[in-house]
C-alpha cells in the first residue's frame, strides 16, 4: 500500500488532463475485472432508471467506474499539490456562503458523488472556516494516515465517530464548526426510515432532518463535479432550505432524497453506485443483491 500511495504522489505532479485520462483508462479495467462492484451498479441502476436499456445501464455502469478511478488517482493533488494549484482548479460557485455560516450553526449536506473530498477543501481554501465531520478509520493504516492527513493540511478538521451519536456533533457545531455529512448511504434501519430513493424505499438515515431541528442549522447541500475538459473541479454551494426540516421527520428525509435524485440525473455517472444502496430492506421484501434476483 505504500507503494501505491508513493505512486499517488509521483502521479500528481502530471497535469491534470493526463492524470485525468490515466484514471479513466483505470477506471475502464476495473469494470471489467471488479465483478462483484460491477454487479451492485448494475442492480442499483436497473433500480433506479428502469426506463433505460440495459445496454444504456452498462455504458453508465462503465462511465461510474471510469469516474470513480479518476477521483481516485486525483485525489493526489488534492492531498499534496500547492494551495495556489488546488484554487486554479476548484471553481465555485456561486460563492461560499458566508451569510449563512455566520448566521449560527451549518450542515453542509454532502451526498456520495466520486469528488466527495473537495467540498470540504474548496471551504478551508476560500475562507477562515474549519470544519467537523464523521469519520471511519480506514483498516489499512498507511491509506489511514494519508487520508487524515490530506484532509486536514491546511486546516485542523475535527473528525467524529459515528458510534458516539450525535451529540458530539451538536456540541462542535454549537462552536462554530459546519458539519460536512454524507446523508446517504444505507448504514442500516437503526435511526433510518424506509423513504423513496428513485421510487425504490431505501433506507435514509433521519440524522440531517433531527441535527437541524435540535440545533436550528441551516442545511446547505454542496455538491462537486468534474469540469469538463479535465479544466478540474466545480464546486457548487445550493441555497441554505427554507423552513427545514419542519414537523414532519419522515417528509424531512424524502425531501432530501429528492434533492439527490435532481442532482444525481444531472451528473448520473458521478454519482457511487458501488455502494449496496438498498441493503436493508422493509419486512418481507426480497434481498435485491442475493444472487438469483437480478
Amino acid at each position: 500500500m505504500r507503494a501505491l500511495i508513493g505512486l499517488m504522489w509521483l502521479l500528481h505532479w502530471l497535469p491534470l488532463p493526463i492524470l485525468g485520462r490515466l484514471g479513466e483508462a483505470l477506471g475502464w479495467l476495473l469494470y471489467i475485472y471488479m465483478r462483484p462492484r460491477r454487479r451492485i451498479t448494475l442492480i442499483n441502476l436497473r433500480l433506479c432508471f428502469p426506463e433505460k436499456t440495459e445496454q444504456e445501464r452498462r455504458l453508465l455502469a462503465r462511465r461510474h467506474f471510469q469516474a470513480y478511478a479518476r477521483s481516485a488517482l486525483e485525489r493526489g493533488i488534492l492531498w499534496w499539490a500547492p494551495e495556489s494549484r488546488l484554487k486554479r482548479l476548484i471553481q465555485v460557485e456561486p460563492g461560499i456562503p458566508f451569510e449563512t455560516l455566520n448566521r449560527g450553526p451549518t450542515i453542509l449536506l454532502c451526498p456520495h458523488f466520486v469528488c466527495l473530498e473537495i467540498p470540504g477543501i474548496a471551504l478551508v481554501l476560500n475562507s477562515d472556516y474549519s470544519v467537523c465531520t464523521i469519520y471511519a478509520r480506514q483498516q489499512n493504516e498507511v491509506v489511514d494516515q494519508a487520508l487524515l492527513k490530506g484532509r486536514s493540511r491546511f486546516r485542523p478538521v475535527t473528525l467524529l465517530a459515528r458510534e458516539k451519536g450525535v451529540k458530539p456533533i451538536i456540541r462542535a457545531m454549537r462552536e462554530g464548526l459546519p458539519f460536512i455529512m454524507l446523508p446517504d448511504m444505507d448504514f442500516g434501519t437503526r435511526d433510518a426510515e424506509f423513504v423513496p430513493f428513485f421510487g425504490v424505499p431505501a433506507a435514509t438515515l433521519t440524522a440531517t432532518a433531527r441535527i437541524a431541528a435540535a440545533t436550528g442549522a441551516s442545511v446547505v447541500p454542496v455538491i462537486t463535479t468534474f469540469l469538463p475538459g479535465y479544466r478540474g473541479w466545480k464546486t457548487t454551494f445550493y441555497p441554505a432550505w427554507e423552513n427545514y426540516p419542519g414537523d414532519d421527520i419522515v417528509a424531512a428525509t424524502r425531501r432530501m432524497n429528492a434533492f439527490i435524485e435532481e442532482r444525481v440525473l444531472e451528473a448520473p455517472a458521478e454519482y457511487f453506485w458501488a455502494h449496496k444502496r438498498f441493503k436493508n430492506r422493509p419486512p418481507g421484501e426480497p434481498d435485491f443483491y442475493r444472487k438469483g434476483q437480478h
